[in-house]
């Protein structure tokens, strides 16, 4: 649609995604000189939409950013006050002491948070400085300059047919042009995707992993209730079938966090990570703690976690990828955010920087020093280890081992070297010929529930009649590759059932794709083994509406 013609506005710096990354260099940038004109664009409906509550935050990145968050009002309110480490049988439990974990991995002083509304707070603050933030504007596709360089976005196209053409209503949208262009998507984003692929940005590091996170709010029964208790479980159900484990967060007003991730290098294509969720409710442990209380949201995301080996060069001429578009995430700690907020402020410092110096358009190296040399880096570092000794070794000796490696890494060395990663989790998946379908039991509509139900309390929406955001490349390849080699695993690595196999008799199967259903968690774009689903953005303020909790 290069005819359009479309109207151009110019800023000093165009951010991309109001989460705690792309606010953090907002907020930096306005700190460091109130002049610089500064845009925040963001695809959810208002800043948090997309973010479902519930994280322990390490506040290290807000109070490098704003010191005086306390006196300011900023929402972090339940101090970890108990942390457990659970081994889980199906029937059972063993408690991993607190002792033998290294000093890093100590809660202390952490806080568990709604991410949403931390960032709605953030946004306050920003606007407060004159930052401009446009929620409902998603960013379809990057502006080019004449030598290569990312010279901006478009943002704000509208009413486009279900086969791409202008409808009647369609709004062309603008382009936003900036000296500087930040991506801070969160992971796997489709702009900081084509900047990746543009500019080789991942030569001469691993491929990047990734695990899905589901995750449920609970109102429970203040009886059972422990504000500020933290637990995180390992094993069942997920066995030898996967990586993975769970987080359960109690925080205000009687909710808890229950969290479950998979890691998505699973060979077996029968896994069902939706139903390991659920079936993982089950556990006597969870199920006494849920039992009497009721379920009032539920989302997915992916998570980034490749962590050292796999960040990608983060600059190229004009754009700076921040936070989980780099990939960003402790493992071990499950925490990225404040990362996120940290190479934000980097971002922003590095910006600032050149816009004195007169430059545009160019590598901001000097942000990419920071992130590896820096803080991030040093967090990141001392776990390297964790996650590729999980992926080739297997649960119990990772523990083991990555236990000594992080106790080693703190005192600055390493028996280990760094690890690599292996294949990309798409590669990683096996055909359907070596393994055995698995038996999931039928959901209880109590404390487990099907998956169309569960979207529903995503609150996610989308325009029927703009074109399907979930593309195929060649439509041929579900029914003619996917399915008999692997089963089409679409149909189940999906956490809002958008993928279908419909066979009816007397007619051949049909591959249907529900995109109404999709809480933008990027999965199918991440596992499909044929690598034939390109996730793009819908219009914005379309997806999940994740409640203000």
């Amino acid at each position: 649609m290069a005819e359009i013609e479309r109207e151009a506005m110019e800023y000093d710096v165009v951010i991309v995604g109001a989460g705690p990354a792309g606010l953090s260099a907002a907020i930096r940038l306005k700190q460091l000189d109130a002049d610089l004109n500064v845009v925040v664009l963001e695809k959810g409906s208002e800043v948090g939409a997309h973010i479902l509550s519930g994280a322990v935050l390490d506040p290290v990145g807000l109070t490098a950013l704003i010191p005086d968050w306390k006196e300011k009002g900023a929402p972090l309110n339940t101090p970890v006050i108990e942390d457990n480490f659970l081994m889980l049988g199906e029937g059972g439990k063993i408690r991993v002491p607190n002792w033998p974990m290294p000093p890093l991995m100590n809660n202390h002083g952490n806080y568990i948070v709604s991410m949403a509304n931390v960032c709605r707070w953030m946004a306050e603050q920003a606007e407060e400085m004159g930052i401009e933030i446009f929620p409902g504007m998603s960013c379809s596709e990057l502006v080019y300059g004449d030598n290569g360089e990312v010279k901006g976005v478009v943002a704000g196209e509208f009413g486009k047919n279900p086969d791409g053409t202008p409808g009647p209503s369609y709004e062309p949208g603008m382009e936003l042009h900036g000296k500087y262009v930040f991506l801070s998507e969160g992971a796997r984003g489709s702009l900081s995707k084509e900047v990746i692929a543009k500019y080789d940005l991942s030569k001469g590091h691993c491929p990047q992993k990734f695990g899905l996170g589901m995750k449920e709010i609970w109102e429970i029964d203040p009886a059972k209730h422990k504000l500020g208790s933290v637990t995180h479980t390992m094993g069942w159900p997920l066995g030898s079938n996967a990586g993975g484990g769970s987080f359960i967060y109690h925080l205000e007003n009687n909710q808890v966090y229950i969290g479950f991730v998979v890691h998505l290098n699973y060979e077996n294509p029968y896994l069902f990570p939706y139903m390991e969720f659920q079936r993982f409710k089950h556990h006597p442990m969870i199920a006494e703690l849920l039992e009497g209380g009721k379920r009032v949201a539920y989302g997915a995301r992916a998570i980034t976690e490749g962590g050292w080996q796999s960040m990608p060069k983060m600059v190229a001429p004009g754009v700076a990828l921040l936070g989980c578009s780099v990939g960003m995430v402790n493992v071990p700690r499950i925490k990225g955010n404040h990362n996120a907020m940290l190479s934000g402020k980097a971002a922003a410092e590095a910006a600032y920087e050149a816009i004195q110096a007169g430059r545009s358009a160019d590598e901001l190296t000097a942000y990419e020093t920071e992130v590896r040399t820096g803080a991030i880096g040093q967090d990141l570092k001392k776990v390297r280890n964790v996650k590729p000794m999980w992926s080739k070794w297997g649960l119990l000796p990772s523990l083991a081992f990555g236990g000594l490696d992080m106790w080693t890494n703190t005192f600055g060395f390493s028996f280990f070297g760094t690890l690599k990663h292996g294949k990309s989790d798409a590669a990683a998946t096996g055909e359907a010929k070596n393994f055995k379908p698995i038996d999931y039991p039928k959901p209880d509509g109590k404390i487990s529930f099907d998956r169309l139900t569960n979207v529903s309390f995503s609150f996610t929406n989308h325009e029927e009649s703009q074109p399907c955001h979930l593309q195929l490349k060649d439509p041929s390849i579900p029914l003619k590759v996917n399915l008999p080699k692997y089963a089409e695993p679409a149909q189940r690595y999906c956490p809002a059932g958008v993928y279908e196999v419909v066979e009816e008799e007397g007619k051949e199967p049909r591959f249907v794709i529900n995109f109404q259903n999709c809480v933008h968690c990027k999965t199918c774009d991440i596992k499909d083994p044929s690598q034939n689903i390109n996730w793009t953005t819908p219009q914005g303020g379309d997806g999940p509406n994740y409640p203000n909790m």
